[in-house]
């Protein structure tokens, strides 16, 4: 009895690289859950400045000299495009469940449009408040 040829495959999709290439609903979807959870790291930055506000005039000025770095300015930038993308990302999210936009050009347009919007109100939303 012949043996059967056995064929390479990958293990999974996750092998990025010379098997799998990303697609924007992938990584529109990886996106999402990143933002989702990096979103944390803005929430604690704020609510330690705002705890230290409340302890002591000392510890309050170490909290706000971290929070007016360059180190604060890059986490809550990074957060209000979380913030956006998130959003947007969610509106994309209930017109899928609304049975719309499923077809693969029609869902890679809307990651696009999440991407650059997010981008977009960023940059807005920094020159409205400054």
């Amino acid at each position: 009895m012949a043996e059967p040829k056995r064929v390479e495959r990958p293990l999974s999709p996750f092998m990025i690289g010379p098997y799998y290439r990303p697609q924007m609903t992938s990584i529109s979807s990886i996106l999402t859950r990143i933002t989702g959870h990096a979103l944390v790291a803005g929430a604690l930055l704020g609510v330690w400045w705002l705890l230290a506000a409340a302890t002591s005039e000392a510890y309050f000025q170490t909290a706000n000299a971290v929070a007016t770095s360059w180190f604060g300015d890059l986490v809550f930038t990074g957060s209000l495009w979380a913030v956006w993308y998130h959003y947007l990302a969610g509106l994309r999210h209930l017109y899928f469940d609304a049975g719309k936009g499923l077809d693969i050009p029609t869902a890679e347009k809307l990651g696009w449009a999440c991407i650059i919007g997010s981008v977009v109100l960023t940059v807005i939303t920094i020159l409205l408040v400054q």
